[in-house]
């Protein structure tokens, strides 16, 4: 089996259904994960994607904040989801596809603007997160697995346009690096976009704050792609998609893609 995997921050599922639509058809993705949906499930556009040939979904979701969903043209079946701190929010799921791969979609907490746990109850939270994020790796090793989302971590220096500025900045912190270097030991994943891309600045996100976001260029990559060791050798074509960041109303974030051959 061949797919193409690709996993979007929207900022608002129903807002930008065109712009979801026009990605499905364009670049006819076999699986779109989608977070920040802000939208319960029952009220998500399915229909629209199912129209589309994305007849398969599993979604969580949340009024006017978080949410993720699974779009696929290929057979799933719900896997689950976890509350990684207790927070009572719509931030992960899990699909198991026929051959047996199971993706977990995760939107981890972006974790407030100061990076102090005790000043800042965000950033705590998203400490605990990734924290017991780890703890469910290590209580059951992930195997066959893909993981994606928008992890709201930079961890590379070339991650971020500008490493020893960004060193204090909620995103890019030594504290942030560590948990999320932590969580992927634990579950001995692979970065499967930088096994593609090894060097140069990449990018995933870029500020609505920036007038001209495509010039200045100061982008995050907080988007990811990360696959078990058993299948990592299996992804390739791994890219970007930083044309949809100027898409009308567009999200803050770009696509992220990978194609798996298992």
């Amino acid at each position: 089996m061949t797919f193409t995997l690709a996993t979007w921050n929207i900022n608002s599922v129903r807002l930008r259904e065109a712009l979801v639509s026009r990605l499905l058809t364009e670049e006819m993705p076999d699986i779109l994960c989608l977070q920040e949906c802000k939208s319960p499930v029952e009220k998500m556009p399915l229909e629209a994607f199912r129209a589309l040939g994305y007849n398969w979904c599993v979604a969580r979701g949340q009024k006017s904040y978080n949410g993720v969903a699974i779009l696929s043209k290929l057979p799933l079946v719900d896997a689950g989801d976890h509350d990684f701190a207790d927070l009572g929010h719509a931030r992960h799921v899990s699909a198991t596809l026929g051959n047996g791969v199971t993706i977990h979609n995760c939107y981890v907490p972006a974790g407030g603007d100061i990076p102090d746990r005790e000043q800042n109850v965000k950033f705590g939270q998203k400490l605990d997160y990734l924290t017991r994020m780890r703890d469910w790796c290590r209580s059951d090793t992930p195997r066959k697995a893909i993981l994606v989302g928008d992890l709201n971590i930079a961890p590379r220096e070339d991650d971020v346009w500008n490493h020893k500025a960004l060193l204090k900045i909620v995103s890019h912190t030594p504290i942030e690096v560590d948990h999320l270097n932590a969580l992927m030991e634990a579950g001995a994943w692979i970065d499967v976009t930088r096994k593609d891309l090894p060097e140069g600045r990449l990018y995933s996100w870029w500020s609505y704050r920036s007038p001209d976001w495509e010039a200045a260029d100061k982008g995050r990559r907080l988007d990811h792609i990360w696959a078990t060791p058993d299948i990592a050798n299996a992804a390739h074509g791994s890219r970007i998609l930083r044309a949809a960041r100027g898409w009308l109303q567009p999200s803050d974030h770009a696509p992220v893609f990978a194609t798996f051959d298992l």
